[in-house]
């Protein structure tokens, strides 16, 4: 029999106080999901969710009683969030599928721990945990499947992918995450069958799993298998012929700079260089307008290396004259721009309107005239202060008044 091995999570507080209250009185309550999974994996362990054959008042009622808050995070499937001693843990009421359309279920609450197992996508994401024991459930192999490193569908692949069209996608996701060697043929060739039926889901359902996927450490690999699946033929018809190169490229600039994961980052290196093309992608994945402006930037300005990326950065901002850098076929320059831009913001011109007024100039299109022409020489000195601006100024309306 498997159980969890010692893990710094199961003795917090918060935890403690939630399954007390909840196993009390002939309660029952077990982890269940990813953070048996990982801790099994000897993974960092982030969000600790718990079943219960508990109705979803009985959990109120017992956690408020024992002075835990309560938030109905999703009561109608049978969700409530319970926060004690400032921890959050989503706590589900067993459940069984009675209809599905590829989007959304109708459940019914359960008893049975292993019909709310039966629901779930994946063997390995089907595994439950005595939280005072540690003991772990297994009813559909994910002990040996996580052991494997093999994602595979829970019974019929086809069918739990009918239940959610998502799975999709998130059969690749978790294969780049947790599988090693070849994927799962039969789960494989199941979620290729069925990738036209991923046009039935929401956009933002797609977008949020598609930038799960670009996320990822080195995701080159699993979106290289999305193309040669169809996968991108469905979700992103505008990708670039040419991508797989961009993507290597881009992510072995993020390695040798040292920064962070980008996803926004990452979708433009999967796009041709084209403005309108990335406000047509943005815009069918219903990306926010702050995501939007960042991927048109990239895709207008990937070619915008040449001049100094201080400069670049006041016309598109930090974060995206950092990108154009590192989607760049120059590892050295990508490098550079980030020391460059390490720490640093867009300093906010010591100059207004008022201020050129106030030296005997009349309201009106000249005064924006030399405002402009200020700003362009400020920029292309690097930002200097007050004082240099100052004689910038000088010399406009010195060549205004000659």
């Amino acid at each position: 029999m498997t159980a969890l091995p010692a893990a710094e999570w199961l003795g917090r507080p918060g935890l403690r106080r939630i399954v007390a209250a909840l196993a009390a009185d002939g309660g029952a309550v077990k982890i269940v999901g990813g953070a048996v999974r990982d801790t099994l994996l000897d993974l960092a362990v982030t969000d600790i969710d718990l079943a219960t054959p508990l109705l979803p008042l009985e959990v109120t009622r017992r956690l408020e009683a024992a002075d835990i808050k309560v938030i109905p995070t999703g009561i109608a499937h049978g969700t409530v969030t319970a926060i004690a001693s400032g921890d959050h843990h989503e706590i589900t009421t067993l459940r069984r599928d009675v209809e599905t359309d590829g989007r959304r279920a109708t459940i019914a609450f359960a008893d049975d721990w292993r019909d709310d197992a039966a629901r779930r996508d994946f063997t390995i994401n089907a595994l439950y945990a005595d939280p005072d024991t540690g003991t772990v459930d297994d009813w559909f192999g994910g002990l040996a499947d996580l052991q494997a490193g093999r994602v595979a569908f829970i019974g019929d692949p086809a069918t739990r992918i009918a239940e959610d069209h998502l799975r999709i996608l998130r059969f690749y996701r978790f294969a780049a995450r947790f599988g090693r060697g070849d994927l799962d043929a039969v789960s494989h060739a199941a979620v290729v069958t069925a990738r036209q039926s991923l046009k039935s889901l929401s956009r933002e359902r797609i977008a949020d799993e598609l930038l799960k996927i670009l996320s990822l450490p080195d995701p080159r690999a699993i979106v290289g298998q999305m193309a040669a699946d169809g996968i991108f033929e469905v979700l992103l018809p505008e990708r670039d012929a040419g991508f797989a190169a961009a993507f290597d490229r881009l992510v072995a600039n993020e390695e040798a700079a040292g920064v962070a994961v980008a996803p926004l980052r990452r979708l433009s290196a999967l796009l041709p260089a084209d403005a309108a093309i990335a406000e047509q992608v943005a815009s069918r994945l219903r990306l926010s307008t702050r995501q939007r402006k960042h991927l048109a930037a990239l895709g207008g300005r990937r070619a915008d290396t040449v001049r100094p990326v201080r400069q670049l950065a006041h016309a598109i901002g930090v974060d995206a004259a950092r990108d154009v850098h590192l989607l760049a076929d120059d590892a050295a320059s990508a490098r550079t721009a980030v020391e460059a831009l390490s720490g640093w913001t867009v300093p906010e011109m010591p100059l207004k309107g008022g201020d050129i007024v106030a030296r005997g100039i009349a309201v009106g299109p000249e005064v924006a005239r030399i405002l402009k022409a200020v700003e362009a020489e400020w920029v292309a000195e690097d930002f200097p202060d007050a004082s240099r601006v100052a004689q910038l100024v000088d010399q406009k309306i010195g060549r205004t008044s000659d």
